[in-house]
């Protein structure tokens, strides 16, 4: 797999497999997402190819304090072969040349599954309870 940002002709394959994978949510425009992760300077997008088709994505934030990672997805077919790690050291590769102390990762309760996956690369669950206020 090659990992990069994502390109002009990515979206529509990123978008579909965001929703196959679960990970679109009524609250969020994707699109919209996908544009804010691409014009700022302290986000980006990165995604995984193999023989030119998207098969995995990563949106890594960094809000000064703290890297993020959003919709970490990787296509069903190409699971469990090493992808989603990859994404994440490509994220953390990322972050880490920003200087950012800490990289963390929200899980939704409806996506419990994946929490082995997270930490067995030595993520930890963090004593905090998320709130969250729509403002658009």
């Amino acid at each position: 797999m090659e990992i990069g940002t994502i390109e002009d002709g990515d979206i529509a394959a990123v978008l579909d497999l965001w929703a196959r994978t679960g990970l679109r949510h009524p609250d969020n425009d994707p699109c919209a997402d996908i544009a804010r992760a691409r014009n700022a300077s302290d986000a980006t997008l990165l995604v995984g190819r193999k023989n030119g088709r998207v098969i995995a994505t990563a949106m890594v934030g960094f809000d000064g304090h703290r890297g993020w990672v959003y919709y970490l997805a990787i296509e069903p077919d190409q699971q469990r072969a090493g992808h989603g790690k990859a994404m994440l050291a490509a994220a953390e590769h990322w972050l880490r040349a920003r200087n950012a102390p800490k990289l963390m990762v929200l899980v939704a309760e409806a996506n419990a599954g994946v929490l082995g996956f997270y930490e067995k690369l030595g993520f930890t669950r963090s004593p905090v309870v998320t709130l969250g206020k729509r403002l658009q």
